[in-house]
């Protein structure tokens, strides 16, 4: 079983899609997928999230709504995370952004023995549609050229689909301190130092209006909290953790970019 966690503060207007389209892809999917649960964090919407969610609940792919007080990403992924059950699990964005292809793809790579399937706009073969401002273009660069400090050769931490281990990712995300978008930097750097073997995968990726993204607001307070990750994960003690799988069998795609 494959649980989907998918934060969400005043979606409303963008989930209903992004939870059609989900569904769509699931049922045609159902043979390499198995079955899926989808779980939305209400992250203290003040709009009818949580309704809308609800109301996306089938048979062919359950919903349920958790509610999370504590404003942030990081915090209603670290929420979700906490009530799943599943071996694999995994979240993505309520603007469905990434294009879900990527979930047959990152659970390849899980069957091939990885513990954490990154979605990335940086690697070979990604298509990316971005309709940034300048301002947030070069933040960006940035941030990723610091982040990339923090959890050396990954090319892209803050693409919003993962797919993870599940008993590793309950136990790094039970870790988690960052509350807020840097929140997959400390995730990732929490995971390898248990001994988690990462593969960054290429995605089509395409801007959808409506972000709740902030660049002066929330792109500040995310190079705050990368200091504060680095700070905080200096010199910790790894825990290799035993393996889950069997030992990793190179993929033959040729984009995807896996670590030893």
């Amino acid at each position: 079983m494959l649980q989907i966690v998918i934060p969400a503060f005043n979606e409303e207007a963008r989930l209903p899609r992004t939870l059609r389209e989900l569904r769509r892809y699931v049922r045609e999917n159902r043979a390499l997928l198995g079955e899926v649960e989808v779980i939305v964090v209400d992250n203290a919407s003040t709009d009818a999230t949580t309704q809308v969610a609800l109301a996306a609940h089938t048979s062919a792919l359950p919903v349920r709504v958790v509610a999370c007080p504590t404003r942030g990403k990081g915090a209603a992924v670290a929420a979700g995370i906490a009530v799943t059950t599943a071996p694999v699990v995994g979240f993505m964005d309520a603007d469905g952004a990434t294009r879900l292809s990527a979930l047959v793809e990152a659970t390849r790579l899980l069957a091939l023995g990885h513990d954490v399937a990154i979605g990335s706009r940086g690697a070979h073969g990604a298509v990316a549609e971005v309709r940034h401002s300048r301002l947030r273009e070069s933040g960006a660069h940035w941030y990723r050229t610091w982040a990339q400090r923090v959890v050396p050769g990954v090319s892209d931490t803050q693409c919003g689909f993962k797919i993870m281990d599940g008993d590793l990712a309950r136990e790094a995300c039970a870790e988690l301190r960052t509350h807020g978008f840097s929140f997959d930097v400390e995730l990732l750097a929490r995971l390898r130092r248990r001994g988690a073997r990462l593969a960054e995968f290429p995605v089509e990726w395409a801007d959808v209006p409506g972000s709740t993204f902030e660049p002066l607001r929330h792109g500040a307070a995310s190079f705050v909290d990368l200091a504060r990750i680095s700070w905080r994960l200096r010199g910790a003690t790894a825990v290799v953790s035993v393996p889950r799988f069997a030992p990793a069998i190179a993929s033959p795609a040729p984009a995807v970019a896996v670590e030893a």
